[in-house]
Order: C-alpha cells, then sequence, then structure tokens
C-alpha cells in the first residue's frame, strides 16, 4: 500500500519512512504544503500522514482544501501540536485521525491499520477471501488453515488482490500499490510476481484479463 508522508523535517522524514517501508508500505514524502497540494494521485494512497507546521502554509488549510476537494483519501495528523484546541480543529476540518509528536512507531502503525479497518468496515485485522486469511499485522497467511509461505512481495501483491477481490486491476495499478514513484517499474515484474503468487495458492484464484489487467476470484 501506498503512503503520502507530508513531513519537513528531513531527518524525520528519512527515518519515518525507513520504519513504514520496514512494514511493508510504499511511502512518498512531501517536504512542503505546495508539494503536497500539487500530488497528482492523492485518490491512490492508503493514506496520507500529515505535519501541520509547514514551511510554507498550514497543515490545517491543506487539509481543509483536500476535503473541499473531495479528496477521500483517509489522513492521519501527526503533528508536535498537542493542545485540545489542536485536535480538535484537526479533526473538524476533516482529518480521520490526530497523534501528537514524538509517537511509537508501534502506537503509529497501530492507527494506520485502525484507519485501514475502518475504511473497510471491518472490526478484525484479517482479510478473508475464500480459503485464504491474510492478517497484515502479524503478516500472516493461511490457506485452507495452514500457514503459507510467501515473500515479502508476494505478501504484499496478495494483500493488494485481496483487498480489492473481484476488481480488475491494471498492471500500473499493481505497479503503483507495490512501488514508490521514483523506484525501477518494469511491467514484466508484475507478470513474474503474479506467476510466483499463482504457483503458491492456485492458478485460478487469479484470472488474466488480456489488455486489462488480473482479477482477484472470491
Amino acid at each position: 500500500m501506498r503512503l503520502l508522508l507530508v513531513e519537513d523535517d528531513p531527518e524525520l522524514g528519512r527515518r519515518l519512512s525507513e520504519r513504514l517501508r520496514g512494514a511493508d508500505f510504499a511511502v512518498e514524502l512531501a517536504t512542503s504544503r505546495s508539494e503536497a497540494e500539487d500530488w497528482a494521485d492523492l485518490d491512490r494512497m492508503a493514506a496520507i500522514i500529515l505535519d501541520l507546521g509547514l514551511p510554507d502554509g498550514d497543515g490545517i488549510d491543506l487539509l481543509r482544501q483536500w476535503r473541499d476537494a473531495r479528496v477521500n483519501t483517509p489522513i492521519l495528523i501527526l503533528t508536535a501540536r498537542g493542545s485540545w484546541q489542536d485536535k480538535v480543529e484537526g479533526l473538524n476540518a476533516g482529518a480521520d485521525d490526530f497523534v501528537v509528536k514524538p509517537v511509537r512507531f508501534e502506537e503509529l502503525l497501530a492507527r494506520l491499520n485502525a484507519l485501514f479497518r475502518r475504511q473497510q468496515g471491518a472490526r478484525s485485522n484479517a482479510i478473508e477471501v475464500g480459503d485464504l486469511r491474510l492478517d497484515p499485522l502479524s503478516r500472516l497467511v493461511e490457506q485452507g488453515g495452514k500457514p503459507l509461505s510467501l515473500s515479502r512481495q508476494e505478501f504484499r501483491l496478495l494483500h493488494l488482490f485481496m483487498r480489492r477481490a473481484g476488481q480488475v486491476l491494471s498492471q500500473a495499478d499493481i505497479l503503483d500499490d507495490l512501488y514508490e514513484l521514483d523506484s525501477e517499474r518494469e511491467l514484466n515484474t508484475v507478470e513474474v510476481l503474479v506467476g510466483r503468487l499463482r504457483r503458491k495458492i492456485g492458478r485460478e484464484r487469479i484470472t488474466t484479463l488480456r489488455g486489462m489487467g488480473y482479477r482477484f476470484e472470491r
């Protein structure tokens, strides 16, 4: 899943990006309001982590601008501002959660996953499709109740397929979800990865639609 991190502190942005990538997120970093407000594909982000104290404007104003433009992506405010007035203003402006710095990474990760659960209307972290069960927090996958061993990228691809089961995903959609924009992207990477996943979960689970992409069958 892709995240947009809006953070002007270069060291914090670097460290937090590394930790999030270690948790299997693809992270894009914007260091100013102007850079973030012009981001091309906000609707494709799983979530936005937004600092309020940006060098060229206030994060609250940016949040309102996004919501006025009908950007529905979950937004988590991560800021050093900790007064109750700031929290109320942020939530009223359209934030889905408000976290005060400094925060343990484990708590931040738990809050992100809570956002995803609310968005999906689920009470559990685990996603179940047919005989497959995937828990994004523990990174465990079971098929028919038996553990399934997957590489990191196979796990991320299966997570994407199960979240959007029954939908047609183009190769570009898959690349956008699995890789950051400035990383090397080759369409044949998707074909190879899909082939490896099919061998582990069954070829019939992933249908190829010529000229369109792939569909994960329910």
